[in-house]
């Protein structure tokens, strides 16, 4: 059983669950596609429902809920920094000035706060939940088969796949070092509290041993794949062939079916 605190933003959370055996292409067609809708609407009930719904889902994978509000949490410094900029830049019904600095927070800048950070949020929610359900190797097959017809115009789409992939398997890799590093910097005097200026004065001491850190594993694993003869991935084969089942085909036109009223309401 894997704990919670176990799993880190962009790890992949190994299942049995019908969502974990779906093909990748289905799970990145539907994420897509949810996150298309996500963009062209502007009703604050459709988030909340899409809120929701991006919970159910986690609950039909197996996985916690509470999962995905820890991996909400790197993310609060953009979430409140987005309800911030639109509370105060937003023109509309003035509800308060803040003193001395001749700004006005309105009701409107408010409503588009909410609906901003949400949708930030329900996007970083339904992105987790792809990489959460799909090992890495299963979304690399995935991308390079959408990738494949571009070949013909000279885009290397086994390359592309292979970039987003180990793109995705660092991130918590990162986020792993990075705790690492600050429990480093702690235990030999060193402070993360204080005003706004001391924070980012502490966050140097900590960007810098990362930077450092992740040049290092590029560099191990460029030699890594160079010992292994990697040479492209013109003429490979796959382990594991990708093929559509009936369950994708329901999946889909379920996610189309979800998807149509909220175009129709557009």
């Amino acid at each position: 059983m894997i704990k919670i605190q176990d799993i880190t933003l962009g790890q992949y959370a190994p299942g049995d669950s019908v969502i974990h055996r779906l093909d990748p292409r289905t799970k990145v067609l539907s994420t897509l596609f949810f996150m298309t809708l996500l963009l062209i609407t502007h009703r604050l009930e459709i988030f909340l429902l899409f809120f929701v719904l991006g919970f159910v889902f986690f609950i039909v994978s197996g996985l916690n809920p509470k999962l995905g509000l820890k991996n909400l949490r790197p993310f609060l410094w953009l979430f409140l920094l987005t309800f911030i900029l639109n509370t105060m830049f937003t023109r509309g019904k003035i509800l308060w000035k803040i003193p001395f600095l001749n700004v006005y927070i309105t009701e409107e800048g408010i409503f588009q706060g909410v609906f901003y950070t949400l949708r930030i949020a329900i996007l970083v929610i339904l992105a987790n939940l792809l990489t959460l359900t799909t090992s890495p190797m299963s979304l690399t097959d995935g991308i390079e088969r959408f990738l494949s017809p571009f070949k013909r115009i000279g885009i290397r789409s086994h390359e592309i796949a292979m970039m987003l992939s180990i793109s995705l398997r660092f991130i918590p890799i990162l986020i792993e070092e990075a705790d690492r590093i600050r429990k480093a910097q702690i235990s030999r005097g060193g402070s993360f509290e204080g005003n706004i200026l001391e924070k980012i004065k502490s966050i140097v001491p900590l960007v810098v041993p990362l930077f450092l850190s992740t040049f290092r594993r590029a560099d191990d694993l460029a030699l890594a794949m160079d010992a292994r003869c990697y040479r492209g991935g013109e003429g490979r084969t796959n382990y594991n062939i990708l093929r559509f089942r009936w369950i994708d085909g329901v999946v889909l036109l379920g996610v189309f079916l979800m998807g149509l009223p909220v175009i129709l309401i557009r």
